[in-house]
């Protein structure tokens, strides 16, 4: 049997048991030589530095530290870098390209209960089913049986801006439903926004022309306050924001203003700054609903994410490219 290359964790402790259960564990075990109680937090522990020097296989996760010149020449056998979540962006300098390393992240997979959740709310505010909780709730009765207008997800224009992997994946899932779809993102043009089944819009036209918009463009310095007060005006009344990308990219004082006039709603999953103050006019709101930055992979869904390093391991180790390979082009503008 041949020897099983040498792989170490690195990621906080608790991460290694959410992500790898014990079956996933033990194939993982089955395929490298690693130990399960020694998870890198810091590059510089001796215990660390010393297992660094035989590593081949680094598997990161939430909790990584920087994966830097200092701790890449500590780790001269180190070939392959597989994160169990999302993006790379920080951990991952460029000197682990510039030797050569290969890196591959489960950002696919954690895209997937993201785009579930976005998917979830496009339908539950094309019912209005927020507003309707809350007269229900306040006035304790309702017209049952009535057919009330204005709401119905029958041709309703859902604006996705951003065709990230989130972006993309919850075109996929919105494609057998009847709605209208566009996208707006300045790095695909027409024939891959055809590719996608989509037509492509310009940011103002997208807002003018959605009831719903959702946001899953990346955090960059050109992004922040991507939707701001002249982006908000543009939207039609009644309409419907989305963002589970960062807060950052919507200016939330521009929000809170149109929400006081309840000309449009919203749905947070991600705020600036996250957590959100105490005293944040967002939490009073009753056109905002807010959750706890929890459309990512959660409970049992991390397990996934486990599952596709196990995936690209086992594709490593047979001599095949990864399937989920991420390159050094384009990094500054990933999430």
């Amino acid at each position: 049997m041949p020897e099983r290359p040498v792989a170490m964790f690195a990621m906080t402790a608790e991460n290694v048991t959410r992500i790898f259960p014990p079956d996933a564990l033990a194939a993982l075990r089955g395929l490298v030589d690693i130990d399960p109680s020694l998870a890198a937090g810091d590059f510089t522990d001796p215990p660390v530095r010393a297992r660094l020097a035989d590593t081949e296989i680094l598997i990161t996760g939430w909790g990584c530290p920087v994966l830097d010149a200092d701790a890449l020449d500590a780790a001269p056998k180190l070939r392959a870098v597989l994160h169990a979540a999302g993006s790379v962006k920080g951990f991952a300098t460029p000197a682990v390209w510039e030797r050569g390393i290969v890196v591959s992240s489960a950002a696919a997979a954690n895209a997937l209960p993201v785009a579930e959740y976005t998917l979830a709310m496009i339908l539950l505010a094309g019912k209005d089913v927020f507003a309707h909780r809350e007269r229900l709730r306040t006035e304790r009765t309702f017209p049952y049986g009535e057919i009330l207008p204005g709401i119905g997800n029958f041709g309703r224009r859902v604006g996705v801006v951003g065709a990230s992997r989130i972006g993309r994946r919850l075109i996929e899932l919105l494609r057998p439903l009847d709605l209208s779809v566009s996208l707006t993102d300045p790095y695909v043009d027409e024939a891959g926004a055809a590719a996608l089944g989509v037509p492509l819009l310009p940011l103002d036209a997208l807002l003018a022309g959605s009831d719903v918009v959702t946001v899953h463009a990346p955090q960059t310095p050109e992004t922040r306050h991507l939707i701001g007060r002249r982006e908000l005006a543009l939207m039609p009344a009644g309409s419907v924001l989305i963002n589970t990308a960062r807060g950052a990219l919507v200016d939330h004082d521009a929000l809170v203003e149109e929400l006081r006039a309840e000309r449009i709603s919203a749905i947070l999953d991600v705020t600036d700054p996250e957590p959100l103050p105490v005293d944040s006019p967002l939490h009073d709101l009753t056109n905002a609903f807010i959750t706890p930055h929890l459309a990512g992979s959660q409970g049992n869904e991390v397990a996934r994410l486990g599952q596709t390093v196990l995936d690209e391991l086992e594709r490593l180790l047979s001599g095949r490219e990864p399937e989920f390979g991420v390159g050094l082009e384009g990094l500054e503008r990933a999430a």
